[in-house]
């Protein structure tokens, strides 16, 4: 049964997100009375008195902390978290006995007990792992913060022992602390009505603060460290050995910081990392084609025990197709992998006329390419370019996911292509070292006749024009290593930017490539796309692949995470901590910390592949 109609078809179904649902509709109310605390003798408050949840004695006294918790606990029973419906579980039949036996609300209390019994029966509809780790957080969260909030409340009531009324023990003290954390009101009393709202909000805050933080860590989703063992990368380069020619980025599974899953055969594999509460995988299953729709529900339904959002991108058409059948799932096109055949490849010809006045022009100040192997690098050689590249990285992290490798110069990475540009000689017919390496290119194999680009960086101090020359030189020493084609960037929304300019083109579509040029000025969007076009690619499409409409925004979130346009601030400090370290490693000259240029510029082509 594919992941939608899984979660869809019976009405038991529902009970996920109709419980959510009122959960927030009661937190709203909380809220809205804890604000306003006139309103319960209005309409809304008699609608919130018979509402489970919100006739607690907390719920009374500390209307604003309780809507907080229920909206957060909405979340967790929308997205069937197993300890969310256990909390709830033992919420409502304590409820209902306290409203009983107080005959205050009995309707609340009916409404308690027949909420509580259609839980029990949807029981199996909330089977979300949480991450078993989180539990102990929120403990030690629980603890340290709440001693924090008892010695922070004794010192705010100790400081106002002038308006408090008589002389309160340290017990009297420490109780009305306790208390005033839960909202509720302490032995201490306050001449000054002003010192005692004071105190008063003060614990509910600190209180309120305390809940939040224990319930988060507690219902957070599972965040697995990812990593690929040694096994699943042999039986991962086992596959790509015997059907790596499927898809450009096939070897990109083999990043260190993914997670694998097997079909039930071990004849084909999803790569994936969980990243924001996404599972996201990258370009189309690796392996059999028959054996996909094995490893596609067994991502699926990992997702679904974990209540992860699935989602795919950079998938091509192949995969995309097995993705949407398996798991009737969406696909999204959201641009197009520029791919060279290399025995059509010619400078010769008005297409191509740009590119060659730029390689002669380059080669004219000195620049020469060298085409290697990297298994044929020595170590220093490797070193060199790997310190090299890092430096003229334009960006204090490392971008990529899943058209990226993540590194260079491991030597299970033999198979790799590496091109660098050299300045051999000054205008003025200056001789330098050999060793003065200008920019680079890494190519990963694409089976056994193919390369995908990986890597193209370059020193910013160096001539405009390197990039084409790069490439231009991979492309002609491809056959020299049995290479017959060259996947070279992806260009985002490339057909919407191509079709946009053409003749007849719609209003619409001129506004979305309007849209597209105006973003160019800060993402490489239409400068990768023409500078991909100089080389007469064939355009293959790239999708993203989705649940539903309303997940794209987490999705995309995930995706800007995982592919680093989004990191906290504490990585990027210590991102630029380390690159200010590595900047004080010997170097054989200044370079420049750039991002790649293109288009015969500064700032055209990528500093990594098809980052766009």
């Amino acid at each position: 049964m594919s992941y939608r109609t899984r979660n869809a078809h019976s009405l038991r179904s529902r009970v996920p997100g109709l419980a959510a649902w009122a959960a927030l509709l009661i937190g709203i109310l909380d809220i809205v009375r804890g604000l306003a605390p006139g309103l319960r003798a209005s309409r809304i408050g008699v609608i919130a008195s018979v509402l489970p949840g919100a006739v607690t004695t907390l719920a009374e006294t500390a209307s604003l902390l309780v809507g907080i918790l229920l909206i957060m606990l909405a979340h967790a029973l929308r997205r069937r978290k197993a300890r969310a419906w256990r909390a709830v579980v033992v919420l409502l039949p304590v409820d209902a006995v306290i409203e009983g036996l107080r005959w205050r609300h009995p309707v609340a209390a009916s409404v308690s007990l027949l909420l509580f019994a259609v839980l029990v029966a949807g029981r199996g509809e909330f089977y979300a792992l949480s991450d078993p780790r989180s539990r102990w957080r929120a403990l030690w969260n629980l603890l340290a913060l709440g001693a924090f909030d008892v010695a922070i409340g004794w010192i705010l009531v100790a400081s106002h022992h002038r308006t408090v009324v008589g002389r309160p023990s340290f017990g009297d003290q420490i109780r009305h602390v306790v208390l005033g954390l839960f909202g509720l009101e302490g032995p201490v009393v306050f001449t000054s009505e002003r010192a005692g709202d004071l105190v008063y909000f003060s614990l509910a805050g600190l209180g309120a603060l305390t809940a939040v933080t224990t319930i988060y860590l507690a219902l957070r989703p599972e965040r697995p460290v990812a990593a690929l063992s040694e096994d699943d990368e042999r039986r991962l380069r086992a596959l790509l050995d015997r059907y790596g020619r499927q898809d450009s980025l096939g070897y990109f599974a083999l990043r260190r910081d993914k997670s694998v899953i097997f079909s039930p055969s071990g004849k084909a594999a999803v790569a994936y990392r969980v990243v924001a509460g996404v599972m996201l995988a990258g370009g189309d299953p690796i392996g059999d084609p028959e054996a996909w729709p094995g490893a596609i529900r067994r991502f699926l339904e990992e997702a679904r025990r974990h209540a992860w959002v699935p989602a795919v991108i950079g998938c091509g058409e192949a995969g995309g197709q097995a993705w949407t059948r398996e798991g009737d799932l969406d696909a999204l096109e959201i641009g197009d992998e520029a791919v060279v055949d290399v025995a059509g490849f010619t400078l010769e010809g008005r297409a191509l006329r740009n590119v060659r006045q730029m390689v002669k022009r380059v080669e004219r100040l000195g620049y020469t390419c060298r085409v290697r192997r990297a298994g044929d690098l020595s170590e220093a050689e490797r070193e060199h370019i790997g310190d090299a590249a890092d430096l003229w990285r334009g960006t204090e992290t490392e971008r990529g996911f899943s058209m990226a490798l993540g590194r260079f110069g491991d030597p299970a990475d033999a198979g790799c292509l590496v091109v660098t540009a050299h300045r051999a000689a000054t205008p003025e017919g200056e001789q330098t070292p050999d060793g003065d390496i200008r920019a680079v290119l890494h190519f990963v194999p694409w089976g056994a006749d193919g390369i995908s680009l990986d890597l193209m960086r370059r020193d910013r101090e160096a001539d405009p024009g390197l990039n084409e020359l790069l490439i231009v030189r991979a492309l002609q020493a491809a056959p020299d290593f049995g290479v017959t084609r060259v996947s070279l960037n992806f260009a985002m929304f490339r057909s919407a930017l191509a079709r946009g300019e053409r003749l007849g083109a719609g209003p619409v579509l001129r506004a979305w490539r309007g849209v597209l040029v105006f973003l160019s000025r800060w993402f490489q969007i239409e400068s990768l796309y023409r500078f991909n076009a100089k080389f007469q690619p064939v355009w293959e499409p790239r999708f993203l692949v989705y649940p539903a409409a309303r997940d794209l925004p987490r999705i995309g979130v995930a995706a800007l995470r995982a592919e680093a346009f989004l990191t906290s601030p504490g990585l990027r400090w210590a991102g630029g901590l380390l690159r200010r370290r590595r900047r004080q490693t010997p170097v054989p000259r200044p370079l420049s910390d750039a991002v790649v240029g293109g288009n015969g510029g500064p700032d055209g082509a990528p500093e990594s592949r098809r980052t766009a």
